[in-house]
This record gives C-alpha cells, structure tokens and sequence, in this order.
C-alpha cells in the first residue's frame, strides 16, 4: 500500500553528514509531519510514497540546516558601524554608547527580523543567540519559523532589560518556563563574559543550569587582554576561575577561546564542554586564532558560529566554513588540518551537539527534524565538479541556497523567503540607519 506523505525532496545528491563522508545520489528526503521519515533511492519512491508536494532538484546538494552556534542578531543594526577597532575599543567606544542610546524592544526586534532574513537566504536554519530583550528575539524566530536557542542573557551592569543580575536571571528562567510548549525555542544560559560578571552570579548560574538542566554559552578566552587582566585580578585564567566555580562541564559553551595553551586544550577537553569558533570575527577584531586542529585531536567538539553582524560583518555561514578550514591549514601549517568535511560538520551536527540538539537536528538521519538546505551547484563557480563536499566548503556561495525547510516548511523556495516581507523589512531598516548614522 502507498504511503501519502507531506513533502518528496529529489536531489542530484545528498550529504547527511551521519554516517561521516556518505554522499548520495539520486535519492529522495521523504518529510512528514516536520521529520525525515525515510531517505532512499528516487528510482524507488514511487513504489511506497506519493505526495502533493514534490521538489525535483536535478542540479542541487541537500544539507542540513546549518547551525549558527554563537551570534548576536539584534547586533545585525550596527553592521559596519565602527570597523577596524580591536574588541575592548569597539565595545566601550562605539558598540555600548550605540546600545544604551537605542536599546529598545523596537530595535531587537528589527535587527532580528533581518538577522534571519539574512540566515535563512544563507541556509541557517538554526541560531544560538545573545542578547538583551531575548523575549523579543525568540518571538521573532517564532514568527519566521527558523529554530532558535535563546541565551538568557546574564551580565552585571545595568540596561534597559534587567536592572541587576538578580533581575536578569529571573527574566531568563520566566521566559525559559515560557518556551517549553515551543518545538523550535530553546534556551541557554548566557553569562556574557568573565570580565563582566561577578562570582556570585555565576554561581548562581551554575545552581539554576543544574535545576533547569540547561547550557551554559559565555565568551571566554576572546583576547589576550582579558586573559591578562584576569590574571592581573586574581592570580588566575578565565578558565581557571570558570573551573574553581564549577561552570566547565559537559554542557558549558565557550565561545573564541583564542588563547590556550597545550595544557588548557588538555584540561577543557577532559569537562566534556564544547568550542564555539568565530574565524572572522576573530580575525576582523585582531585578537587571535582558535586553536581548532589540536581541540579536535583533543575530543572537543567544536563548532562555528558568525558573532554579529557588527564584527563580522555578516551571518554566512559558508564563509565560516571555509574561513575555518583555511584558517586551520594556514596556523598549523599542514594541508590536511580540517578537511572540507570537518568544516561540514563543525557548522551542522557539531553545532547541534553543542546546544543539546543533536537528536533533534545536524544531519538528514531518519527520524530527525526536516531542517533541510538546498544549494544549486548548476553555477560556473562550482563547475566542473568532482567533490560535492569540496564545492560545498571552498567554492559554493551562500547566493547559491535556493530552497530551505525548517521542521518540513518551506521558508525560502526559489531564492524567495516565504514568511518575512522584505519590503517593509528594508523600510524599518532605513529608518534605522538615519538614526545610527547620526550617533556615530
């Protein structure tokens, strides 16, 4: 007997990522109800499944959903505003005066509403986010329906969302209780940094993140400077003072982490907690390079994330990948560091590991969620074509995206986002620049 179906993805090939290195041809992603309910040849489906909604792609890759595991998307406002500064001068100079003029639900909003404008047309269907008025950021996702880990930002000076730690503590943990019946919401705690939050907060972090039994995603080890001055403080690294307060476990998230020793990738690898690398931003801000190829051959996972759009100056993921690859070869000076594979993996299942959502999301696998990218390789810049992998990491474009599903619904068919008007979006952002540009 036949089996009706939502949805029938013909593709030229498919990369699931799991197993590692299999690259299909001529298969077909069967979706229903929002899940991966079969994956096999397409000279087969007809013989089990029928659909209303069937999509030949003959010249196109089918990935998962790239997951864009540290970013700042309200930030996505400020793109370009204060280029060319390091970290310390970018922040307390241009970025925080910019925040505590304009910071409003009405400015989250917006730069969030283009953020995943942006991602979804680059094929990241996933985002873990930092950022003030995170209620405002998940309902957004909401609304477009990308998939979305919210941080429950935790940081101890005053702002328009929280007046003291206490208060945005107790913000986070309301609006985590508030996502619950959310399939594509989840949370994460978001201590923003060493250098900007007392002791006493972070442990009370660490108590709630073992009660709620969420992550915990911080900026740790970002420049050289903050390693310093922590030292400088109390006789200790960031990440020594991380551990004496019991953060650095299985489910901690250390974002940069550009500067560490053989022996500090020894003891982070041996807490079970994750990497988020940031190559551009990185590299943009000067402060330093990930040490990627040895966390990995340590057995930490490492995964990718943009930062904002004010220190990048984009959210494309494709550009981390092989900014990432590159990066590695060019700092280890070995060729084979980081393969086109890896990269691949670093910004799907890798990411989804981090975030605790590796059941759900970072590989086309049977019985997971169908957060699927199309990318058309049909294009003379990913001609002539002898590894689809390959292509995907050092030559493709996120301009060659053409289709992307979230949990089986189409949010971006033939280049065109289905749930965001693009209009009155570019419209909102106009206004935005008239009233940033006469700040700076």
């Amino acid at each position: 007997m036949m089996i009706t179906v939502d949805t029938l993805i013909h593709a030229r090939w498919i990369v699931p990522v799991l197993p590692e290195n299999e690259v299909l041809e001529y298969h077909c992603l069967v979706i229903n109800q929002g899940r991966i309910i079969d994956l096999l040849a397409s000279a087969a489906v007809e013989q089990k499944y029928i659909s209303k909604q069937i999509e030949k792609l003959e010249h196109h890759v089918l990935i998962p959903g790239l997951i864009n595991s540290h970013t700042h998307t309200p930030m996505s406002l400020m793109r370009g505003i204060a280029d060319d500064l390091p970290l310390m001068e970018w922040l307390e100079k241009h970025i925080w005066p910019l925040e505590q003029k304009w910071m409003s639900e009405e400015f989250v909003s917006d730069g969030t509403d283009l953020a995943i404008a942006e991602m979804l047309r680059g094929g990241t269907t996933c985002f873990n986010d930092m950022y003030f008025f995170p209620n405002i950021t998940a309902h957004r996702a909401i609304k477009a329906g990308i998939r979305a880990s919210i941080g429950l930002i935790l940081i101890d000076f005053p702002s328009v969302w929280a007046k003291n730690s206490e208060e945005y503590l107790e913000k986070g943990i309301l609006l985590h209780l508030s996502m619950l019946t959310e399939p594509l919401v989840s949370c994460v705690f978001a201590p923003h940094a060493p250098y900007t939050v007392a002791d006493e907060s972070l442990k009370k972090i660490v108590t709630s993140s073992e009660q709620l039994n969420l992550p915990v995603h911080m900026h740790v080890h970002e420049t050289e400077f903050e390693v310093h001055q922590q030292q400088r403080q109390t006789k200790e690294t960031p990440l020594e003072r991380l551990s004496r307060l019991g953060l650095l476990k299985p489910n901690f998230i250390a974002v940069h982490m550009t500067q560490l020793s053989d022996k500090e990738i020894y003891d982070y690898a041996k807490t079970g907690g994750h990497i988020v690398h940031c190559p551009e931003s990185n590299l943009k801000l000067g402060s330093g390079f990930c040490p990627i190829s040895a966390a990995l051959d340590a057995g930490i996972n490492v995964a990718l994330g943009t930062d904002s759009a004010a220190s990048n100056n984009d959210l494309d993921m494709f550009g981390e990948m092989r900014t990432a690859a590159l990066l590695a070869k060019g700092v280890t000076r070995n060729a084979s560091s980081i393969p086109a594979m890896t990269a691949l993996k670093m910004a799907t299942i890798n990411g989804a590991k981090a975030l605790g959502l590796e059941d759900n999301i970072g590989s086309l696998s049977i019985g997971k969620d169908a957060d699927v990218v199309a990318i058309n390789l049909d294009e003379l810049e990913t001609q002539p074509l002898y590894d689809v992998v390959s292509h995907i990491v050092y030559a493709c474009s996120r301009q060659q995206v053409t289709d992307v599903w979230v949990a089986g619904k189409h949010l971006l068919k033939q280049r065109q986002l289905t749930q965001l008007d693009i209009t009155e979006l570019k419209s909102k952002l106009s206004k935005w620049q008239q009233r940033l540009s006469t700040f700076k």
